[in-house]
């Protein structure tokens, strides 16, 4: 566990109690399958997808993001537009829900993933978001942070977009946390826009729903089976416009600062 970074108090025995609709065992079993397949199949592409222009890459990118959650049984609704003024680095900044939030947003804005360190020991998917180019954060080691925000900074510099979730864990959904701002410095530091996301989970008749929620002692394999179990499972991303760097800047840590409070001002503007 984290001896610097917020945890949030959900839980799943408090969280996860209410009921949903489900699919049979053996529809189950075809989403998981399939998904696998797709992920796969991402695995095989990886590396000739390199070779593609940036363009290119983000379009496969999107296409097998897309197909992931449709396997997963996900009906995906974006809304808004990725991207600051002329494209390029941005930092995109989301509330943080479950582990489906990463391909949510690759599905609508491909880019540069910030995650713990944890998650290179998945399987398969942990191989994947390494050959990716995510930047692994040590969330044991604060004296790790310095570096890994001069490398998200490094990044948007050089163009790329990179997504955090400033919560620094995940929630339930019905709970959100504060943005904490230590992140939002590479965004200062490079001169590059922020982008608000917001991430919502409904049933198929509008209820809000905490299923895909990836909290507490949840392990990946047991909250993909709730996943892979609902029926009508619904995922909502906006887009909000983006938040220019402070101009002119305070000092570095108001900036920052600022920077997170207007991120998260957004972004419950729309829950």
């Amino acid at each position: 566990m984290s001896v610097w970074l917020p945890t949030a108090p959900c839980r799943p025995e408090t969280c996860l109690a209410e009921p949903s609709p489900e699919v049979s065992h053996p529809r189950r079993v075809l989403r998981l399958t399939a998904c696998l397949a797709a992920v796969l199949a991402g695995v095989v592409l990886s590396l000739p997808a390199r070779l593609l222009p940036q363009g290119g890459r983000d379009r496969l990118v999107r296409l097998w993001a897309r197909l992931v959650l449709r396997t997963l049984g996900v009906t995906v609704q974006l809304t808004g537009s990725g991207g600051g003024p002329g494209g390029g680095g941005v930092l995109v900044v989301a509330n943080h829900v479950s582990w489906l939030d990463i391909p949510l947003l690759a599905a609508g804005r491909p880019g540069r993933s910030l995650a713990k360190t944890e998650v290179r020991q998945w399987p398969v998917l942990g191989r994947l978001v390494a050959w990716g180019g995510t930047v692994f954060l040590d969330r044991d080691r604060l004296r790790t942070l310095p570096d890994t925000v001069a490398a998200v900074a490094e990044v948007l510099r050089s163009g790329h977009p990179v997504i955090v979730f400033p919560e620094g864990s995940t929630w339930c959904g019905r709970e959100s946390g504060r943005f904490r701002p230590a992140l939002f410095q590479a965004a200062v530091a490079a001169g590059a826009f922020v982008q608000p996301v917001t991430i919502r989970y409904r049933l198929a008749d509008g209820r809000p729903t905490s299923v895909p929620a990836f909290i507490g002692d949840d392990g990946l394999l047991t909250s993909l089976a709730r996943v892979v179990a609902a029926r009508g499972l619904v995922a909502e991303v906006t887009f909000l416009p983006p938040i220019p760097p402070p101009t002119p800047q305070p000092t570095r840590a108001g900036a920052r600062r600022e920077l997170a409070r207007a991120a998260q001002a957004a972004v419950e503007g729309i829950h």
